[in-house]
């Protein structure tokens, strides 16, 4: 077993392998589709996608034409931003299953507790709303596990405050020199499993001084260093690439960081 295999287990119970691969950015298409197949190839176990990607279908096919069991491979997928009330979530439910066409989810996620173009803004009230249909479709058994994404801890305890069934991941912007740790803390502290996207920065880290000097402490790149780094903080790292070097070279990380360098790293503040 490697790091790909390997799992973590949500609050009900459902095994999530502890590496994704994004696809956020990935242009729809043959550059999805063949980046998601290539992935596969190499051993991932979990995709990644959303409504807000516009690349759902690409990815649902190269899913259902990798040709193994579609137990074995998890994927996550999310409800837009905008979809602030029930019937706006149920709509684009339903249209991402119909993009996937795939009999379930594996996990769903509310991309994010107000719309981007109002960052911020209190939807308190609205993300209940959305929250029943994510419960519906839990229940349904269309989807085996529900979660939020970019929720802090206000956002996250009005849905704790309010729901019958408790969100399994908090989906964050997670890299080294910015962990969030508030954020982190009280999701975990209530049973919610940490996912990181941007876990690269978006490439912002990969050029620092400070990592590449860590990194070459176990000849490894400092994008490998910044995904382990995740690991080994109990986080869920979700690379993103499109070369087929980058995406074998990002699953490599079956090293270990020592604990001092994991400190030195905690202490580090990079790229925003």
């Amino acid at each position: 077993m490697n790091v790909l295999t390997e799992t973590y287990t949500l609050n009900n119970g459902v095994s999530i392998p502890k590496v994704g691969f994004g696809t956020w950015q990935i242009p729809a298409g043959k550059i999805t589709y063949d980046s998601v197949t290539y992935a596969l190839e190499m051993g991932y176990r979990h995709i990644d996608t959303a409504w807000a990607y516009h690349n759902e279908k690409s990815v649902g096919k190269a899913v259902r034409d990798f040709g193994i069991d579609r137990n074995e491979i998890f994927v996550t997928s999310k409800c837009p931003a905008e979809a602030k009330s029930y019937t706006d979530a149920k709509r684009c439910f339903e249209e991402t299953m119909g993009n996937l066409d795939l009999d379930y989810m594996d996990l769903y996620l509310i991309h994010a507790p107000w719309p981007w173009s109002e960052m911020g803004t209190n939807y308190s009230e609205e993300n209940l709303e959305v929250w029943r249909l994510m419960e519906e479709v839990y229940q349904s058994g269309k989807v085996k596990a529900i979660g939020i994404s970019n929720f802090n801890v206000t956002d996250m305890k009005n849905i704790f405050d309010h729901c019958t069934v408790k969100p399994m991941v908090n989906q964050i912007r997670y890299f080294i020199g910015f962990t969030e740790p508030d954020i982190t803390k009280y999701a975990k502290d209530n049973g919610l499993l940490v996912e990181a996207y941007s876990p690269l920065a978006t490439g912002r880290i990969i050029n620092n001084a400070d990592l590449k000097k860590i990194a070459g402490k176990y000849s490894v790149s400092v994008a490998q260093l910044s995904i382990r780094y995740c690991l080994q903080k109990g986080v869920l790292p979700l690379p993103k690439a499109i070369n087929p070097d980058h995406i074998r070279d990002n699953a490599a990380i079956d090293f270990t960081i020592s604990e001092a360098d994991i400190a030195y790293l905690d202490q580090l503040v990079t790229s925003r």
